[in-house]
Parts: structure tokens; sequence; C-alpha cells
């Protein structure tokens, strides 16, 4: 990564891989724009166990998140498979941590998006992606979504909608990425990256 570059971040949590998909389909539309790095991270997953911890780093996959990668990020997309209607534990209890950063303002004013899986058809995407933009506005963030200038959000399997990019993943996960639900999470990158650079203004 060029240290000239924007950094966004994409943040996500992923139990089955499909929103993990989104979150690498989201980083292509990314880098597609000159001077935009993405830099894809995670969160461990909340025990039900009190003593429990995770390891220090993820088995697999991109590292876990800190505070400062909020800090550096010129902007950021935040992913979740969806929790009856809702961001799932693990990111809700890494949102709940970040109240120093809320109080100096470290995201303020910087652009945002959002995005979900979830098995069932009717199980939630949208109010799972408007309530994942609820800590991005106490936090002063500039939440994007998806304009209907995309042709593909007129498709009834996309997958999109005008809150952020979505996937159907199906009850056993064998519902495949349609090219429209590629194509609007691409989009959805590359608006969030272009954004970021608008902000930042020539250098």
């Amino acid at each position: 990564m060029s240290t000239s570059n924007l950094s966004i971040l994409i943040l996500y949590y992923s139990r089955h891989g499909a929103t993990r998909q989104l979150a690498e389909l989201l980083a292509q539309g990314v880098e597609s724009v000159a001077g935009c790095d993405a830099r894809l991270r995670t969160v461990p997953a909340v025990s039900t166990v009190a003593e429990a911890t995770a390891p220090d780093i993820p088995t697999e996959g991109p590292p876990y998140v800190e505070l400062a990668d909020l800090e550096e990020c010129a902007g950021l997309a935040l992913g979740s498979p969806t929790r009856f209607g809702n961001m799932a534990s693990a990111m809700k209890y890494f949102w709940d941590g970040t109240a120093t950063q809320w109080l100096a303002g470290a995201l303020a004013g910087k652009p945002a998006c959002v995005f979900t899986s979830t098995s069932s058809l009717h199980g939630g995407q949208e109010s799972t992606l408007l309530t994942m933009m609820l800590p991005l506005l106490h936090h002063g963030m500039m939440v994007l979504g998806l304009p209907y200038t995309h042709p593909e959000l007129m498709s009834s399997k996309s997958g999109g909608t005008p809150y952020g990019a979505s996937h159907w993943s199906g009850l056993n996960g064998d519902n495949g990425f349609t090219e429209d639900t590629r194509t609007l999470a691409i989009a959805l990158g590359k608006r969030l990256a272009e954004t970021a650079c608008k902000l930042r203004g020539p250098r």
C-alpha cells in the first residue's frame, strides 16, 4: 500500500463466508479508484462463555480491526450478516468500545457505507443496513447508499438496496452471487472511494 494513498477500511464480520465475499467485492471497487487502497479487517466472535478469548491473530482471513484503523481510514465500509434484523453481536460489541474515538471525533466527516448478507429471503436485510448506520451517524460520518442510477437495483434478484449492498445466501449458503449483486457491491466500494477522494480534495 502506498503511503500517499487513501486507506479505505472495510470492516466486517462473517460466519459462513458470504459477508466476507461481499467485503472482497467492495475492496475491488475501492481499489479501482486511483489513489485508494482497501484495508480489510474483521472482528472476533463473541463467546457465550465469559472466560473464552479469541487468539490475537485470526486463523484465516484478514487481521482483527484495531481502533487505530478507524483513526487512520479516509472512509469506512461496514458489513455484517443479519441477526434478527440487526448487526451481529460481535460487530455491535466492537462499536460499543469506540467511545474514545467518538469523543475525539476521529470519524467525523468521513464517508461510510454498509453491506449485509442473510440466509432467508426476507431476513431483515434492509433493517440490518439501517441499524448499522446508527453508530456511524453518531460518529459523525457521512453515510452513502446506492443510487437508482444503477439499473441493477431494479432487478428482483440483485440483492441490492438503496441503503447498501446485500446478498441472499440461502439457508445452506448455496445461493451464489448473481452478476447484479457483484456489480452493486463493487459499485458501492467505488462510490465510497471516489467520495473519500473528493472530500480530500486535490493534492
